[in-house]
């Protein structure tokens, strides 16, 4: 199955063609089924490959498929650039969550999307999205994984603003667009910086060659430049402070669409280039402490943004950012294996909540204020199920998968000698469980808030929603096994599995500098792993039962949570308002792009087109002028052809 290894990103792809080209002449469910079924048949392929990698004694397998840059000289040697695929353990997790949580996704859209008119283009665009993902993170240089890069950038433009004839939402999509491409600057920069110092892109080759200290011993001014521009562009994508202020507008597109950007796809990549580069970073302390700073301040601020949302997808949306947070605060402490962990559990759980709040928002007409909702569990038994396990899951409570992966980026945060990025993490999970569980009982419990009409259309939504819900929900409870700790008496799998990437690659003083300490297993050793374990687990629980307790069922409810609004003052306000960024960056940025607009604008009028209308206006003159002589009269000609001969002649006789 590994010769078949192109089709993983093949087949998506020519879903995506079929849809496009001819979607329109097939029957309505046929644009659904090729689409879902193409990222099946992905799928299937993953899973094969990734079997036969199981069993190969050194896990990697590359595809030359031809040679796209061909060996050209270069200032650091001779530089090429294949066109290739790469599958190792770490490129195998991905392709596994991509097509997998990719092909539920499909499955609910055919049922979410039916009666929508652009439905081939949605599952069009879909597949590419997908095709997309597949070859960035099966890239096996940098210059592959940055078609991916790109690809993914424009299909969330694509899909964000799907519904384009609505101006707020074509100007979200333009916002994601926008935003990535200023984290894809310092991206290319990076890759230029390779360029220059190695001649190469390949992912083996520079990390060999960070290894053996091509690029300077570690603290070094060139790795931490490169690395802190490649981290530029995964702020871009994987919506870091300050360039994480698309994610939340991303909630215009469909619901589907938000669960794939989320959970499985775009956002990822960032997290997915920092560990891929993991020998490059940890030559680098100094962009690894920014990692770290940055990741645990992007988590918490958003999470503290998601205690004060109403708009259900806005909840999971800056619970999505807080989450991404996470993941880079694990990376930037070294443990990468953790950070990886999050990211294949984080997958299945918000991919299972954001379809679940689809569920609720396609039995309420398209409302998405949890102010007008309530009650939905009596009506809707099967997504009030499968999004209470989602919510168990995100809010690290055991058994369930969060608990697992999330312990495992505390306990490398502990052990890397950070405690108070530790007690960050801690008041994230304490938050996370409490905007769940907020959201859990406003929507689902006590009695339902909204109007007649919105009573009388509810219902529970088809079994090609719900059962994608179903599945989902499986793997949220069960996914977190395959990281059980020592401490609890496992042997950490998911980690197991990793290691020939992250360990062989790496090197050997390099990795002990950065990872001793910081690595999860080590803190999951000592004395203090149960305890660290029990303090996170009590966070999750006490955010849950606050929750629960301060919106429980009943009249009071929304009175009390107004009236504590009111207490908390401009507290509540600044978190309400997402601590202004917006604002800022549009009386800031915004103001200075208009400003400069407008200045070019004015140059542009009266230089460049003045320009050129005093030279349309001499010419017109000029016009005015000649056409005096330009009679059309042939008699006149003659006359002054008579005159013209008789002035040379009197010219040349006297």
């Amino acid at each position: 199955m590994l010769t078949a290894l192109p089709l993983v990103p093949l087949l998506p792809f020519a879903g995506f063609l079929i849809c496009g080209l001819f979607g329109r002449r097939l029957p309505k469910a046929a644009a659904g089924a090729i689409a879902s079924g193409a990222v099946g048949l992905s799928f299937l392929v993953s899973v094969g490959a990734v079997r036969e990698l199981a069993g190969m004694a050194e896990p990697r397998f590359v595809a030359n498929l031809w040679e796209w840059l061909p060996a050209t000289a270069s200032g650091a040697g001779v530089f090429a650039a294949p066109f290739a695929l790469a599958l190792d353990p770490l490129s195998a997790v991905m392709i596994l969550v991509v097509s997998g949580v990719g092909f539920l996704i499909h499955v609910y859209s055919t049922g979410y999307m039916a009666e929508d008119p652009g439905n081939s283009r949605y599952f069009a665009y879909l597949n590419l999205f997908t095709a997309m993902m597949l070859v960035l993170v099966l890239g096996a240089n940098f210059l592959v994984l940055f078609v991916g890069w790109e690809g993914v950038g424009l299909c969330s433009y694509l899909l964000i603003g799907f519904w384009f004839s609505d101006s707020a939402k074509a100007d979200a999509g333009r916002k994601a667009f926008l935003v990535n491409r200023i984290g894809d600057f310092g991206f290319l920069l990076g890759m230029l910086a390779l360029v220059a110092a190695l001649g190469t892109l390949d992912f083996g080759a520079v990390m060999h060659a960070a290894g053996e200290g091509a690029l300077g011993p570690a603290g070094s001014a060139l790795p931490t430049l490169i690395a802190l521009l490649l981290f530029v562009g995964a702020t871009g994508k994987s919506a870091q402070i300050p360039l994480y202020v698309w994610l939340p507008d991303a909630m215009a597109g469909p619901t589907p669409v938000s669960a794939l950007i989320h959970a499985a796809t775009m956002v990822t990549a960032g997290v997915y280039m920092i560990v891929r580069c993991a020998p490059l970073y940890l030559l680098a302390p100094a962009a690894m402490g920014v990692i770290a700073v940055t990741g645990a301040a992007t988590a918490l601020v958003a999470a503290t943004i998601g205690l004060a949302q109403t708009d259900i997808k806005k909840v999971l949306a800056y619970s999505t950012v807080s989450q991404l947070g996470l993941m880079m605060l694990g990376a930037g402490v070294g443990a990468f294996a953790a950070a990886i962990f999050h990211l294949f559990t984080h997958a299945f759980f918000k991919a299972l909540l954001f379809l679940g709040s689809g569920s609720v928002i396609h039995a309420m007409g398209g409302e998405q204020d949890m102010r007008r909702m309530g009650g939905l569990r009596a009506h809707m038994p099967v997504t009030f199920a499968t999004f209470v396990v989602g919510a168990v899951a995100i809010a690290g409570i055991p058994p369930l998968a969060g608990f697992f992966s999330k312990d495992e980026i505390l306990a490398g945060v502990w052990g890397s000698g950070h405690p108070g990025l530790w007690a960050a993490g801690l008041a994230v999970s304490l938050c996370t469980a409490f905007y769940m569980f907020r959201l859990v009982s406003m929507t689902f419990l006590g009695s339902f808030r909204g109007t007649a009409a919105q009573a009388h259309h509810l219902h529970e939504s088809p079994r090609s929603m719900t059962v994608p819900l179903a599945a989902l929900a499986v793997a949220s409870a069960l996914a977190g096994f395959l990281g059980v700790p020592a401490a609890l008496g496992g042997a950490n799998r998911f980690e197991a599995w990793l290691a020939p990437v992250l360990e062989d690659h790496a090197s050997g003083e390099a990795a002990g500098a950065e990872a001793g300490e910081g690595h999860p297993g080590g803190a999951h050793e000592g004395g203090a792993a149960i305890g660290l374990m029990a303090v996170a687990t009590l966070a999750g629980l006490a955010g849950a039962g606050g929750a629960l307790a301060f919106y429980r069922p009943g009249s009071t409810a929304p009175a009390a949570a107004a009236a504590a609004a009111a207490a908390a003052g401009p507290v509540y306000r600044l978190v309400a308002a997402k601590y202004y960024v917006d604002e800022l960056y549009d009386a800031t940025v915004l103001r200075a792009w208009r400003a400069g607009c407008a200045f070019f604008d004015g140059f542009d009028r009266l230089i460049v087109d003045g320009t050129v209308n005093l030279a349309a206006s001499v010419s017109q003159g000029a016009s005015q002028v000649l056409r005096l002589f330009q009679g059309g009269l042939v008699r006149g000609y003659a006359l002054l052809f008579l005159f013209g001969t008789a002035a040379i002649l009197w010219y040349l006789l006297k």
